[in-house]
């Protein structure tokens, strides 16, 4: 630490060993704060319900930082016995479950969206709020920093906020009631309103909000939110030095990370199909890869198009494993939320895609944010969801540049995108609400 340091401190429930994409904003934060003039201090749950774990994790957090951590009660336990689970499952999406259409399984959303207000991390708000406010009157800081979902990190923060005066930072990586998912928890108007007040004592307390794309910042202005700043997702340089992999010899179509139903990009698995009846050498060398949570009516979707001998199905991989499996893949697959805010999303996996530089193909419409960010540093092809006629021009174009092992790699600068570069912007918006 600088002895001219300013102090941050990030309340986030994700931190190592935490594995999937969730851990990655605040740990990257945090990896590269010290380099912009500030000391992150970090406060995370001590006994926390990770879906994954990936010990690799550990390797990015900075020599000598402070972490706190205290005890947090999740009721997942209940969860399980709703639904019939064993006690060691772990949970992951609740709604890319095979069993949610059962009555026991919508039950167990029910309670989760109108019992767990804000989430099911709430347990956490009280005794946290309670130890921070006795630790930050011993152990000052300049500024408080939470990033949500879980968005019981932010009242985390508003309890801190009003009582001691702390300049805030609210980030959403994610957001709030604007969420895909959002009515999917089946709320009732009670519910709804106390979501819709804990956001909106968000947007009043904070002094500075950020989101991680350009169209989610005007959607959360809509609702009240001012001056929203835009930091998006990124990519470490350090995860890919040492990366060397050999390309496959399939026409490897790749996609890492989890598929629900609305990710079911029914258009492509039939022009897959088709080309595959049409053309023999095209199906022998077609391999669809799929690695994470995918949902059960993807699986039937492309088995229905008899594309059972093409699919490779692979569990929830390393992040190491996952990075030299996109060094390896012909072609990135990434397929956007069918939902009414998908111009907005902005996967934390389309950056890592990017600095992998292989060819990406967005199935999404083609003025979504992510669409345009692929454009903009012709980083690969964007079709809408329906568009059979472009799909097909585009996977033909691929396979045919593969067949001719001339399938480029981008080699476009992307340096806007890394994690270093995204941190000091951070850094500039953490001056800014403490410089009076």
């Amino acid at each position: 630490m600088g002895k001219n340091s300013k102090k941050v401190l990030i309340i986030t429930y994700y931190w190592p060993p935490s594995g999937g994409i969730a851990v990655h904003r605040c740990l990257k934060f945090a990896k590269y704060l010290r380099y912009f003039g500030w000391e992150p201090v970090i406060c995370t749950a001590e006994n926390p319900e990770y879906p994954v774990l990936d010990e690799s994790n550990f390797k990015d957090i900075p020599d000598g930082i402070t972490v706190l951590k205290t005890k947090i009660w999740e009721p997942y336990n209940l969860f399980k016995i709703i639904t019939g689970k064993k006690k060691e499952e772990r949970i992951h999406n609740v709604f890319l479950e095979e069993e949610k259409h059962t009555f026991a399984h919508k039950l167990g959303i029910w309670i989760r969206g109108n019992i767990f207000i804000p989430d099911a991390r709430k347990f956490w708000i009280r005794p946290t709020a309670n130890f921070l406010i006795k630790y930050l009157k011993e152990n000052p800081v300049d500024v408080l920093f939470t990033n949500g979902p879980p968005h019981t990190n932010h009242m985390i923060a508003y309890k801190i906020k009003k009582k001691l005066k702390i300049p805030w930072h609210a980030d959403f990586q994610d957001p709030w009631t604007q969420v895909d998912y959002f009515p999917q928890l089946m709320l009732n108007p009670i519910s709804k309103k106390i979501h819709k007040m804990m956001e909106q004592r968000v947007f009043k307390f904070a002094d500075k909000i950020t989101i991680c794309s350009e169209s989610w910042k005007k959607d959360l202005e809509s609702i009240g939110a001012k001056d929203v700043g835009v930091i998006v997702w990124g990519f470490d340089e350090d995860d890919f030095k040492s990366i060397n992999e050999p390309l496959s010899e399939k026409f490897t179509i790749s996609h890492y990370g989890s598929l629900g139903p609305d990710r079911n990009a029914k258009t492509l698995w039939k022009v897959l199909s088709d080309i595959s009846k049409e053309n023999k050498e095209f199906s022998e060398m077609l391999e669809i890869e799929l690695a994470g949570f995918i949902g059960y009516p993807v699986i039937e979707e492309i088995k229905s198009n008899d594309l059972s001998k093409n699919l490779r199905l692979l569990p929830h991989l390393s992040r190491n494993d996952t990075l030299k499996r996109m060094h390896r893949s012909q072609v990135l697959l990434l397929i956007l939320n069918n939902m009414p805010n998908v111009n907005g999303r902005l996967p934390g996996k389309l950056f890592e895609y990017i600095a992998s530089r292989r060819p990406i193909l967005l199935i999404g419409p083609e003025n979504s944010d992510a669409s345009k960010i692929i454009k903009s540093i012709n980083a690969g092809y964007s079709c809408n969801f329906d568009d059979y006629e472009k799909l097909r021009i585009c996977v033909l174009e691929l396979y045919n540049k593969f067949k001719n092992k001339v399938l480029f790699s981008n080699t476009n600068d992307i340096t806007m995108y890394s994690n270093r570069n995204l941190t000091q912007k951070l850094a500039q918006y953490l001056n800014e609400i403490t410089k009076n």
